[in-house]
């Protein structure tokens, strides 16, 4: 049976257990989840990311465009 080499320069990993890893990591966008859950612990696990909506979440509000009137939309 032949070697098995890995690509040094992979975004995954240069080893089998950090492309694994890789693979079983969170996709989802915890650092801004209100709450974070992992169900599981095998290959088959889930990561459930829940975040609480708001209006303004990530930065300063856009009031969008006027409407036929010219009044400002959305939260100013």
């Amino acid at each position: 049976m032949g070697e098995v080499r890995y690509d040094k320069s992979h975004h995954a990993g240069a080893t089998p257990e950090a492309r694994i890893a890789n693979r079983l990591r969170n996709s989802g966008d915890a650092t801004h989840a209100d709450h974070h859950a992992v169900h599981g612990t095998g290959p088959t696990r889930t990561h459930t990311n829940i975040d609480h909506s708001r209006n303004e979440q990530y930065g300063d509000g856009h009031p969008g465009e006027g409407d036929i009137r010219g009044n400002k939309r959305g939260v100013v």
